[in-house]
């Protein structure tokens, strides 16, 4: 079957497979992708959280028990928002809302800091989120992001331990599919540069661009490790909204 973005989770086996692999102990989303979203995030005490495409909402708890003042995540997947339903049921200042960004309203001046971790290489115009996430930001407000890195979206193969990596059509923006867990997944491939520039469109003064650059002490398998050294798996923006 084909997907769209968090169509591909409510497919219930898609869910398991997605879910079980995240337990992974060297999965790349918490070795390559997470801690660099920690450090570009900071001290998120008190702050006001919106995160754009929050899955789980496993990291909604985290930040949720390191203080933030209220999180709300946006997802788009049923199954995804029950799991994250239950995730922040403890947690009063913490709430999910199913819908796809695209349809969420966003209000003026209300968040201190929005996230989106690999959720908007999904999207075909991303121009207009940055000008809502933007807007929705408070004077000051930051907004934090991943993405698959340019060099992956741009050649997608089917999954399983690549052996090479071939970058082609780099310069040729747009539609990709994807064979990843069973399902034709959709993506849209743009460079680092398109990323760059439709930050500074959308009015955002860039501070940091980061890539998945590998740190050994979240390994335990040193092959894996010295794998993950071949090719950046994650891109990483920063921005704030000007005072």
């Amino acid at each position: 079957m084909s997907y769209h973005g968090s169509d591909f989770y409510d497919n219930d086996k898609n869910f398991e497979k997605y879910m079980e692999r995240r337990q992974w102990q060297e999965n790349a989303n918490d070795t390559l992708e997470k801690p660099v979203i920690r450090q570009l995030l900071g001290d998120i005490a008190g702050l006001h959280v919106l995160d754009l495409g929050c899955g789980d909402a496993g990291f909604g708890v985290e930040l949720l028990q390191e203080g933030c003042a209220s999180y709300t995540g946006i997802e788009g997947s049923r199954n995804m928002v029950e799991a994250a339903s239950s995730s922040l049921a403890d947690y009063k200042n913490g709430t999910v809302q199913h819908m796809r960004m695209e349809d969420y309203a966003y209000s003026r001046d209300t968040y201190d800091v929005v996230l989106s971790r690999l959720a908007l290489h999904y999207l075909q115009d991303i121009g207009g989120i940055f000008r809502s996430v933007h807007q929705t930001l408070k004077p000051g407000g930051r907004f934090v992001f991943s993405v698959e890195h340019p060099v992956i979206t741009s050649t997608l193969q089917p999954s399983g331990t690549r052996t090479n990596w071939v970058v082609d059509n780099y310069f040729i923006q747009g539609y990709r599919e994807q064979q990843w867990l069973g399902g034709t997944v959709h993506k849209y491939h743009r460079t680092v540069e398109d990323y760059f520039r439709v930050m500074q469109e959308a009015g955002f003064i860039v501070e940091r661009l980061r890539e998945s650059h590998p740190v050994r002490e979240y390994f335990v398998n040193e092959e894996t490790y010295e794998r993950r050294r071949r090719i950046p798996l994650f891109l990483f923006l920063a921005g704030r909204k000007s005072e």
